[in-house]
């Protein structure tokens, strides 16, 4: 018997055989680390790099910390949206509830369409990790368009294993798809 096809799995079929991610971690105390040239704490890079290192088809190449500032979230994303080797951004951290949580409120305004259900199913899956606490997070996913240029951006807490749920469950399955569909010619 042969396996029925959806369309999905079509579009993945036809989804870019490579793409580059850049993430981008929001944290004021890791990025006054850096500045002061202590030992850098963050492990979210490092964990993102090893779960990348086998994909063959997303790698990671492009990282940066920035501090929990408007004007640094505004100045990374302007940079990143003119890289044309740049497919999609992930900010981890900001997307909580305490004042200086602002990653959220700064770019969530500017995305064209918002993948609500990416927020919903990360919710749901950190539910299952670590309880109700995943109420808390107003993680969530978009297309960034500026002129004719498109990007997919995720919006994710500062816990390096909320940024691995996501990717491993959702983002890796998903973003060539998300591609392939953002820049359908129609």
């Amino acid at each position: 018997m042969k396996e029925k096809k959806y369309v999905h799995d079509q579009h993945k079929e036809k989804a870019p055989k490579e793409i580059k991610l850049a993430l981008i971690v929001v944290s004021t105390s890791r990025f006054l680390e850096m500045k002061s040239k202590k030992k850098i704490s963050d492990k979210t890079i490092p964990k993102v790099k090893r779960l990348l290192n086998d994909n063959l088809s997303i790698s990671l190449t492009f990282t940066k910390i920035i501090p929990d500032s408007e004007e640094h979230i505004n100045k990374i994303l302007t940079e990143l949206m003119k890289n044309n080797k740049i497919h999609s951004i992930i900010f981890s951290g900001g997307t909580g509830l305490s004042p200086k949580d602002i990653t959220y409120e700064t770019i969530e305004p500017r995305l064209k369409k918002k993948f609500d259900g990416f927020g919903e199913l990360f919710r749901h899956l950190s539910y299952n990790e670590i309880g109700t606490s995943a109420m808390l997070s107003r993680a969530t996913a978009g297309i960034l368009k500026i002129k004719k240029r498109k990007k997919v951006i995720f919006l994710l807490p500062g816990s390096p294993n909320a940024v691995r749920l996501a990717l491993q469950h959702i983002i890796i399955p998903e973003l060539g798809h998300i591609l392939y569909l953002i820049n359908k010619e129609e």
